[in-house]
């Protein structure tokens, strides 16, 4: 399995130490080229591999962590996904106010995926901040940080949901984009929340209680 992450800012920094810290290697590829990331890749640890967009873009799955208005022509580039798995952890932001842009009440990942041919697109990584999403998934009690995952491919999600319990988080399957990705995306009620689970006491490993801290 190959992962790639898109964009080497704070998010896809963030996400990239996961990914380190858990010995899997990605590939972090920016639109500045492969020079522009080396500094970066070398600062997060070994497991971050360098790379150019075009190749970041073969890999099983690609993680956006790119602005959202450079997201159309990123994954047109792909004339087709063939069934990968797009990874949406962009937000849809007016900066002329740093409101929610106007996307006509759509889910913003249904958009992703309408711009990328054949693709699987899943919502995850993106409705927290970028400082909070780049801490240690644990709280030193045996509770674990809450990532939502949403998308209109429930094995896609699922295995989303898989990558990030791997990367010591706890997934949240939030279904479909016009229902839970329209909870998590920039300007839903999740939107900067973060969550940690703590097991009920008595229950069984599947129920957990929601604590924000």
């Amino acid at each position: 399995m190959r992962y790639a992450i898109i964009g080497a800012g704070n998010i896809g920094s963030a996400v990239a130490g996961h990914f380190n810290r858990t010995g899997t290697d990605v590939a972090l590829a920016a639109s500045r080229g492969i020079d522009a990331v080396r500094g970066t890749a070398e600062a997060i640890g070994p497991h971050v591999i360098p790379s150019d967009v075009t190749d970041a873009l073969r890999a099983d799955i690609v993680i956006l962590a790119v602005p959202f208005e450079a997201v159309q022509d990123l994954v047109g580039s792909v004339p087709d996904w063939q069934g990968r798995i797009i990874v949406d952890a962009t937000n849809a932001i007016d900066y002329r106010d740093f409101s929610p842009a106007d996307l006509g009440g759509r889910a913003s990942s249904d958009l992703v995926a309408e711009w990328a041919q054949g693709g699987r697109v899943v919502k995850a990584f993106g409705h927290t901040w970028a400082r909070v999403l780049a801490r240690d998934p644990g709280d030193g009690h045996g509770g674990q940080r809450v990532l939502f995952v949403s998308g209109n491919h429930p094995e896609a999600n699922s295995e989303v949901a898989q990558l990030i319990s791997a990367l010591g988080f706890e997934a949240v399957d939030l279904g479909r984009n016009d229902g839970g990705g329209l909870l998590q995306q920039f300007g839903g009620p999740l939107t900067t929340k973060s969550f940690i689970s703590q097991p009920i006491s008595g229950s069984s490993p599947a129920e957990m209680d929601l604590t924000q801290p």
